[in-house]
C-alpha cells in the first residue's frame, strides 16, 4: 500500500524539522550595513484576514515584488488557513540574523518558516516557505489550549526571532483581561516553552516589544486588554485613559522589569516600537495613536542617558478639521480626523523613519539622522477617512482605509504598506468600507517618496494587514555587531 502523506501535526504530537543546514543562511548578516547590500526582495508575504469569518477563513498571500517580472504586482501564491475567525496579525520569521550573535545557541538555523498568530483565536500556524515560496505549506498548528496552559496568555500579537528562541507577545489572559506579556517558542520543534517574564513588576498591558541586544535591554509597549479592543474602541474607556500610555524597560537576560516610562495618561495607545539597528546605539522610536488633549498623534524617542532610560516627544502630527457629515459616528462630535499613527518603520541605516497616519491617509517620511530632531522630508497621500486619495493605477477610484502597516526593503529604497488595521476597528473608523489594498512607494536618496504607479494589489475576499519580504526586511532582523 502506498504511504500516505502526514497531515500537519499539532504541537502535542511533536514536530520533526527537515534536515539541518550545516552552513550559514545567506540571508543572515552580522551587521545592518551589510544587510543593506543584500539582493532585492522578490516576493512579499501578506497576512490576509477575512472580513466575514462565517464565509471563509483567513489566508497568507504571496505577491510578486520583482519589478522586472511579468507578474509584478500580482498574487502568485495563496495559502488558505483551515480555521475560521483567526484574525491573522503580526507574523514573523522563525530565524534571522540574531542567529549570528556571539551567544546564539543555534548558528545553523534557516530563515524558512513563517510564524503566523491568530490574534482573535490565539492559534498559531507554522508555515513552510520552501522549497517554493509560491506554494506555502502548514507544517504545524499550535492550538490555543496549549498557549493558555503553558503560558497563561492569549491573543498572540507580534513575533520576533531572538538568539535563543522565537519571542511572541500576547495581549492578555484567556479570559480577556490582563496581564499581557511575552512567551517563547522553541527554534527547532516550535513547542511552546512558557512565559518569558520572571519578575513583571507593575507591567500589565502589552503590545509590541523590541530590544537592544548589545545592552541586554528589552523595551515593551501597551495597547489594551483583549476585552477593550476586540469589539472596537470603547469611547468611555478611551476618554478615561484606560488604554496604554507607558513603555517598560526590562533586563533581557534576567527577564526582570527595571523601569516604567510614562508618557502621560492623555497619550493613549503606545504601539509600534523601532529601536536603532546599530547595537552600539541606545535609542528608538515609539508611535502614539492619539492624544486626548487635541486628537494629535505623536512619535516619541527613547534613549539611555545618565544611567537611566527616558523618552521625549519628537514628532507631533495634528488632527485635521472635518465636516461631521464626512466622519464616522465615533468622530462626529470632534469635528476632526485624528491622524491615528498605527505603524512606524526605521531604515537599517537608522536615518529614515516612516510613519503611517491611518485615518488621515498619509505616509510620512522623516530624516532622523539626528534622532532628537526629526525633519519631515516627504508625504504620500492614499486613502483616508475624508481624503479618500486615489492611486495612479486606479485613477478616479476613491480608496478606503489608509497607510497602516509599513514594511521597508533592506536597502531602504522601497516602502510597502497595507490598509487594514483590525476587523472591528476597520468597521468602526471606515463604516462605508475599508477596502483592501497593498501599495508600494519608491524612497529616493534625496528624502522624497513617490507611489509606484504599477503596484496596487487589491482583494475582494480579504483585507490586507501585514507584509514581510523574502530574505528579510527592515523589521525582521536584529544585529549584534557594530556597523
Amino acid at each position: 500500500m502506498p504511504k500516505q502523506p502526514n497531515p500537519p501535526r499539532s504541537s502535542r504530537q511533536g514536530f520533526r524539522q527537515p534536515q539541518f543546514r550545516w552552513k550559514g543562511d545567506p540571508s543572515f548578516y552580522p551587521t545592518a550595513r551589510l544587510a543593506m547590500t543584500a539582493p532585492p526582495e522578490r516576493q512579499a508575504f501578506v497576512a490576509a484576514l477575512s472580513p466575514d469569518p462565517a464565509i471563509h477563513g483567513d489566508a497568507v498571500l504571496v505577491v510578486d515584488v520583482d519589478s522586472e517580472s511579468a507578474s509584478y504586482g500580482a498574487i502568485i501564491g495563496r495559502l488558505d488557513l483551515p480555521n475560521r475567525d483567526d484574525e491573522v496579525h503580526h507574523f514573523g520569521w522563525n530565524a534571522c540574523s540574531t542567529a549570528l550573535c556571539p551567544y546564539a545557541p543555534h548558528p545553523h538555523l534557516e530563515r524558512r518558516f513563517l510564524i503566523v498568530p491568530g490574534l482573535r483565536s490565539s492559534r498559531i500556524y507554522i508555515i513552510d516557505t520552501k522549497p517554493d515560496p509560491r506554494k506555502l505549506k502548514i507544517v504545524k498548528i499550535i492550538e490555543p489550549e496549549e498557549v493558555f496552559a503553558r503560558t497563561g496568555y492569549s491573543r498572540p500579537h507580534t513575533i520576533h526571532c531572538g538568539p535563543e528562541g522565537i519571542y511572541v507577545s500576547a495581549l492578555g489572559a484567556p479570559d480577556g483581561g490582563g496581564p499581557g506579556g511575552i512567551f517563547l517558542l522553541d527554534h527547532f520543534n516550535f513547542n511552546v516553552l512558557g512565559r518569558w517574564e520572571v519578575d513583571r513588576g507593575p507591567q500589565q498591558l502589552a503590545y509590541d516589544f523590541w530590544w537592544h541586544l548589545g545592552h541586554d535591554v528589552m523595551i515593551t509597549s501597551e495597547w489594551g486588554t483583549p476585552n477593550r479592543i476586540e469589539n472596537g474602541v470603547i469611547p468611555e474607556d478611551l476618554l478615561a485613559s484606560e488604554y496604554g500610555h507607558q513603555l517598560h524597560v526590562w533586563n533581557l537576560r534576567k527577564r526582570k522589569h527595571e523601569q516604567t516610562i510614562d508618557f502621560g495618561k492623555e497619550q493613549q495607545m503606545v504601539l509600534e516600537l523601532r529601536p536603532s539597528h546599530d547595537p552600539t546605539r541606545t535609542f528608538g522610536f515609539a508611535g502614539v495613536v492619539i492624544s486626548l488633549k487635541d486628537l494629535s498623534s505623536s512619535v516619541w524617542l527613547w534613549k539611555h542617558s545618565d544611567g537611566k532610560w527616558e523618552a521625549q516627544k519628537v514628532i507631533e502630527i495634528p488632527a485635521e478639521p472635518a465636516d461631521p457629515d464626512q466622519l464616522p459616528p465615533l468622530l462626529k462630535g470632534f469635528k476632526a480626523v485624528p491622524p491615528l499613527v498605527t505603524d512606524i518603520n526605521l531604515s537599517l541605516d537608522d536615518k529614515w523613519l516612516f510613519v503611517s497616519c491611518w485615518a488621515t491617509g498619509e505616509l510620512r517620511r522623516y530624516d532622523v539622522s539626528q534622532p532628537d530632531n526629526p525633519k519631515l522630508s516627504s508625504v504620500i497621500q492614499l486613502g483616508g477617512i475624508v481624503r479618500q486619495a486615489t492611486h495612479p493605477k486606479q485613477k478616479g477610484q476613491l480608496l478606503g482605509g489608509g497607510p497602516q502597516m509599513i514594511e521597508l526593503s533592506r536597502d531602504g529604497k522601497r516602502v510597502y504598506f497595507t490598509n487594514s488595521l483590525y476587523r472591528s476597528w476597520d468597521d468602526q473608523f471606515y463604516p462605508n468600507g475599508v477596502g483592501a489594498w497593498f501599495a508600494r512607494a519608491n524612497a529616493n536618496e534625496d528624502g522624497t517618496m513617490e507611489l509606484d504607479p504599477r503596484f496596487l494589489v487589491t482583494s475582494s475576499e480579504h483585507r490586507l494587514h501585514q507584509v514581510h519580504l523574502n530574505g528579510g526586511d527592515a523589521s525582521s532582523d536584529s544585529f549584534c555587531y557594530p556597523s
